[in-house]
């Protein structure tokens, strides 16, 4: 199995997460929660932090993927981005259980409709934002 392809994938994909936890950044902002634009800037450095290193320390020698590790790039992405995905959730304390935060990243991007949340709108913008 090609591990360093594995992992170098994994690591585009962080980065491309961490963009994308640029934009509710910017909803926070637009409507002046300035408390939670560092959060999301917080959470937005470490999964560029770590997809950066990933790609960085694991150089394939080949470009060659197989079923294999499609399968384990499915699974290991889905986990990684659920991980860091959570993030902005638990340190802005929205949802301050970090098994709760996790459970409500799955959720949203698996599209399930699954939540424990019982009060959305109670949620600040950049937040309600994410999770959309």
């Amino acid at each position: 199995m090609n591990k360093s392809m594995v992992f170098k994938i994994t690591g585009i994909i962080l980065q491309i997460e961490a963009f994308l936890l640029l934009l509710p950044a910017i909803v926070s902002l637009i409507y002046r929660e300035f408390g939670i634009v560092w959060v999301f800037l917080i959470s937005a450095a470490l999964a560029a932090i770590t997809g950066s290193l990933l790609r960085l320390v694991f150089r394939p020698k080949n470009s060659l993927i197989y079923a294999r590790e499609g399968l384990v790039i499915v699974a290991l992405c889905w986990v990684a981005m659920s991980l860091f995905g959570c993030l902005p959730f638990f340190i802005s304390r929205e949802i301050p259980n970090f098994v709760d935060a996790f459970f409500e990243t799955v959720s949203g991007f698996t599209t399930t409709g699954a939540s424990i949340l019982t009060n959305v709108e109670a949620l600040s913008h950049g937040i309600v934002f994410w999770r959309s």
